[in-house]
């Protein structure tokens, strides 16, 4: 099974991502993590993606789908993937169906966690105090926010005319939220 874990920065996709890899086995693909130990590793890639993400901005989308590429084998052998932080645009989405598609596979169910602005940058604020990432400054995650307010809100109807959408209350204990996304997946 491939999903998507969707909802603005913050909204606990990674948290739940990880939960689904210990309970289901799949593999997560966070773009983020996978962007943030290129620029950690020094590597070419790493390089060339730094001063956009400390600004807040979006990878490209060739870039990220690259990423994605090189490690859906892994998703594959492990009976499914968990996208976390991609797709980003309908673009993304366009390129990511297809990619799929060659491989005789698709998405099949998009999660959306829905959390409530205040809530996300309480969260926002103690995740760069717990972790220190440089890209959780209050100015980096309101332009993130942005992007994601214009840029990544355009997939909620792609996925709704797919009839792959499910909206999770975002809001509850990390428990309450993983049992209402097993909930949505396990659905059908």
């Amino acid at each position: 099974m491939n999903i998507i874990l969707f909802g603005p920065p913050g909204a606990g996709k990674g948290t739940q991502a990880k939960k689904l890899v210990a309970e289901r086995g799949w593999v997560q693909l966070s773009t983020g993590d996978m962007l943030r130990a290129a620029k950690e590793a020094g590597t070419e890639l790493g390089r060339r993606v730094a001063a956009i993400m400390d600004r807040g901005d979006l990878v490209s989308d060739e870039i990220v789908i690259e990423l994605i590429e090189e490690r859906l084998p892994d998703a594959e052998r492990a009976g499914g993937a968990i996208f976390d932080g991609f797709p980003r645009t309908v673009a993304q989405a366009e390129a990511l169906d297809a990619l799929l598609k060659g491989r005789g596979a698709e998405i099949d169910r998009v999660v959306r966690l829905v959390v409530d602005q205040d809530e996300l940058v309480r969260r926002m604020a103690k995740r760069a105090e717990e972790e220190g990432r440089a890209d959780d400054t209050v100015e980096a995650f309101k332009v993130r926010l942005k992007n994601y307010n214009d840029q990544t809100a355009a997939l909620i109807p792609y996925y709704k005319a797919q009839g792959k959408l499910a909206d999770v209350d975002g809001m509850g204990t990390v428990d309450e939220v993983a049992a209402s996304i097993a909930s949505a997946l396990d659905a059908d």
